[in-house]
């Protein structure tokens, strides 16, 4: 049956999915994967890829290198599917709630290596009260300003005297993660935002050594900063993620090309609105998402750029301009584009935000040129 199927996948084309559907350009997505790799290898560190852009088995097979890395997931459903997939070593990169720690006990109890963070006194005293044997990281705010504590603050100390003292849990180290990378544009600013992380998470686990603790882990990273480090000492691995596929936003900040974008949706011209001069699409926000985080640096992306099915290329200054819940807007140039784009005609739309983009869809249509070779699985929700 699975041999049938896939005999007949191999035979369509990207014109016969119905739309809005997911496409994954298979080989760019290796070279993305293996650029990472590389560079991880080089700077001789251990990569430890984030799942929440991909949230795939089959993307998860290349992104550890057949299972040689662990991997970091955002929440505890990715990582009972990775667990159910062969998963072992897996971070859980968001900072743990108390409500939280039975079902990431469950996951111990099926002999996941579970690691879990946490940035607060309040947290430390919920896991070591809890008695299940957790291993902990703490969180360091490198300079983002989302989570985490400074390297230099009193209560890193207080926090790794909690889970020291507990009965059952291990303070395994420490993590960062420079999300303020996604601010900047130039390869210079990355070098320079990859340090200042660095700096601030080796200088917590230095300050938790002379404090007598056993630091093993010393985790930091974003795509940028994975990519554009020039200085991994200290540290034991990268974390990074939106690589994988890349976006418009990646793109429009110089971490890659539009031609690493690996990522795209497929539509479907389905009107054309000429008295507002637009054309309309049938994938909106539900489909493409409502993120618009390329427009710092590219303002007239929009919500995606509009390319050819079959190539993925450009059409010329046309993107998703506007989005309802279900219709995707182009504002055309002129009347040209009605002519280039009649009704009925399949497009590609580079995300903004794909890990936005791609929690829309149960799948993805895997392609190589412009044949659909397979469909691969992933998992959504908490």
């Amino acid at each position: 049956m699975i041999v049938a199927q896939n005999r007949k996948m191999a035979l369509m084309k990207i014109n016969d999915l119905t739309t809005p559907d997911l496409i994954l350009d298979r080989p760019r997505m290796v070279a993305n994967v293996q650029k990472m790799i590389d560079k991880a290898d080089s700077m001789g560190v251990a990569l430890r890829p984030h799942l929440k852009t991909a949230k795939s088995a089959r993307v998860a097979q290349h992104l550890t290198d057949n299972s040689r890395f662990g991997i970091t997931v955002s929440t505890l459903k990715e990582a009972e599917y990775f667990a159910d997939n062969g998963a072992k070593d897996i971070l859980y990169g968001v900072g743990i709630a108390p409500g939280r720690l039975d079902q990431a006990a469950a996951l111990l109890e099926r002999g996941v290596d579970l690691k879990i963070i946490l940035d607060t006194e309040d947290a430390a005293q919920a896991v070591a009260r809890h008695g299940a044997p957790f291993q902990v990281l703490i969180e360091i705010d490198c300079g983002d300003n989302r989570a985490g504590i400074a390297p230099d603050s009193d209560e890193l100390i207080s926090i790794a005297a909690i889970i020291a003292a507990a009965p059952n849990s291990t303070l395994r180290g420490v993590m960062t993660h420079a999300g303020h990378s996604y601010g900047v544009n130039s390869i210079a600013q990355f070098e320079q935002v990859a340090e200042d992380e660095r700096l601030a998470v080796v200088a917590a686990a230095d300050r938790l050594r002379h404090a007598g603790h056993t630091i093993d882990m010393v985790s930091a990273g974003s795509t940028p900063t994975a990519l554009f480090t020039r200085n991994t000492e200290g540290l034991t691995e990268l974390r990074a993620g939106v690589y994988v596929f890349f976006d418009l936003d990646q793109q429009s900040r110089g971490a890659c090309e539009r031609e690493n974008i690996a990522l795209s949706v497929l539509a479907t011209v389905i009107g054309h609105n000429k008295g507002a001069g637009k054309i309309l699409l049938d994938t909106g926000g539900l489909a493409l998402s409502k993120d618009t985080g390329a427009k710092t640096f590219r303002p007239e992306v929009g919500y995606g750029e509009v390319c050819h099915a079959e190539t993925a290329e450009p059409y010329p200054d046309l993107y998703v301009t506007s989005v309802s819940q279900e219709h995707g807007h182009v504002k055309v140039r002129d009347s040209s584009d009605f002519d280039a784009l009649p009704i009925g005609t399949k497009v590609r739309i580079l995300p903004n935000h794909a890990c936005m983009t791609a929690a829309a869809y149960n799948s993805y249509a895997i392609v190589e040129g412009d044949r659909i070779t397979d469909r691969w699985d992933r998992v959504n929700g908490w």
